[in-house]
């Protein structure tokens, strides 16, 4: 018993993240180790083709910004390359959507066009950090943005690896015609830079007696759920508050074989996806991988695991009140790395429990403001650390779970702008502001039910409530509080 409260202790102790694992999980496929013959063949180096292929991102988006779109960022010449390098790094205004996502998933860009060409996830890491400061040094008029150069090549290594394992899933070298054809063009969908890869080299229609796959088939489970949602600010619920809401689950890997030596052996991806008025299509999406990891106990009674964590978060809204212009929550951090646990307790009759506690340092986040508007920016930037814990508790292994997550965020933004700042007069374009001097503090609470109805469907009914308390330097501090409650039919593949 006293060893019992001892792990559990440990796990409680080192609060942080790993966003909610699978409770029940359920198989795609059975587990296969990857054919010595597939990791050799799609493992060979080709650093010129790498570098060709991140240099034609930024070329291609550049083109379509400066003669399609005529964006005024896009009109450079020499004299606008020669400011930006004289200039140095500033902190943009651009919206969350674009500065935390957008730009990450461009940075995937540059990270696959290396991994697709035979380096590993580190090495892919640096062409995206390559490609990133290529583009913000060179391919704007506008100075240089010090938040972009973070989270486009840190969180393009979330995102790349997630796209990549995805897309090896997906392709068979063995297939051909018609079946060929979808497999090729759903990789090409999910990593864009791999399924172009595959055409300059031949093989997207090359047949060969392996099936490709880097890393054989995972332990992948997904779970899709889909139902209403309903978001509510400060007690009260408007009139488009009320939606239709997806998620997305998955996990790949097993959280329970903290051996596996490679990055993101091991990641678990959430993502709620809206149909509701006036909401952000995308409104959550949280990515946990892990880096490396030991074993520190696994023995007929309790597992307990230490590991090093990539974490990408990402949560919207917008207004839900047609008579308010208040924003219920709104937070991100696309660069985040931490030391996490991971506890399982094994030989319960009924009932499996497992939990996992997460330290995280963030070098990159932002948090909503309740003053800082500047062009499309309403946020702050800001750097801290997060901690986060969950518990599942799963009856009869498939019948019923309910799953616990704590998360909470301390956000400083260091870098304000002067106090007696005139608003009526000033450039926008070099105001160099991480927002309001302030520390925000956020804690995300969410309960989660599954109940079996049958054979992989199950009723699902979801609780989250958000807080913040932001203290200004200058301004009045301020408390928020907003829920959200799903109520939805979960698909288990």
């Amino acid at each position: 018993m006293k060893k019992s409260v001892f792990f559990l202790f440990i796990s409680l102790i080192f609060t942080s993240l790993a966003y909610p694992q699978l409770a029940i999980r359920h198989q795609i496929a059975s587990p296969k180790a990857a054919d010595s013959l597939d990791i050799s063949y799609y493992s060979q180096k080709r650093g010129i083709r790498a570098g060709a292929m991140a240099f034609g991102v930024n070329m291609g988006v550049w083109a379509f910004d400066r003669y399609i779109r005529k964006a005024d960022f896009a009109y450079i010449d020499m004299h606008t390359i020669k400011e930006n390098i004289k200039h140095g790094f500033v902190w943009d205004n651009d919206a969350m959507g674009t500065n935390m996502f957008m730009h990450p998933y461009h940075g995937s860009l540059y990270f696959n066009a290396a991994r697709s060409n035979g380096y590993n996830y580190w090495q892919s890491g640096l062409y995206a950090f390559g490609g990133s400061f290529m583009w913000e040094m060179f391919m704007e008029c506008e100075y240089p943005s010090a938040n972009d150069i973070i989270a486009t090549p840190i969180g393009g290594m979330a995102l790349g690896e997630v796209f990549y394992r995805t897309s090896d899933l997906i392709l068979d070298d063995r297939k051909t015609g018609a079946s060929r054809f979808g497999l090729e063009f759903a990789s090409f969908v999910v990593s864009p830079m791999r399924g172009l890869t595959r055409i300059i080299n031949g093989d997207a229609w090359k047949r060969r007696l392996t099936s490709g796959k880097q890393f054989g088939v995972p332990d992948v489970s997904v779970d899709i759920s889909m139902g209403v949602r309903a978001l509510e600010l400060e007690d009260e619920i408007f009139d488009k508050g009320v939606g239709f809401a997806t998620e997305l689950d998955v996990e790949y890997g097993d959280r329970f074989d903290a051996d596996d030596r490679k990055p993101y052996d091991y990641f678990s991806v959430k993502a709620k996806l809206n149909v509701q008025k006036s909401q952000p299509i995308l409104g959550q999406l949280n990515i946990v991988g892990r880096l490396a990891g030991r074993e520190l106990v696994d023995n007929k009674k309790h597992y307990l695991s230490l590991g090093l964590y990539q974490h990408f978060d990402y949560y919207d809204s917008d207004t839900i009140s047609s008579v308010s212009a208040k924003t219920p929550y709104k937070f991100c951090t696309p660069a985040s790395f931490g030391a996490g646990f991971i506890y399982k307790r094994k030989l319960l009759k009924r009932w499996d429990i497992d939990g996992y506690a997460h330290l995280n340092g963030i070098l990159l986040g932002g948090a909503l403001s309740d003053y800082y508007r500047v062009e499309e920016r309403n946020y702050n930037l800001a750097s801290g650390y997060s901690t986060k814990v969950g518990f599942n508790f799963i009856y009869k292994k498939d019948k019923f779970s309910a799953s616990t997550t704590y998360d909470v965020y301390h956000m400083f933004t260091w870098k304000g702008y002067p106090n007696n700042m005139d608003w009526e007069n000033y450039n926008p374009k070099t105001l160099n502001a991480q927002g309001d001097r302030s520390t925000a503090i956020l804690h995300a609470t969410g309960l989660r039910l599954d109940v079996k109805l049958r054979k992989g469907v199950y009723l699902t009914g979801a609780y989250m409530n958000y807080t913040r308390t932001t203290r200004y330097k200058h301004y009045d501090n301020v408390f928020s509080s907003t829920s959200e409650g799903c109520l939805m039919l979960t698909c288990k593949l």
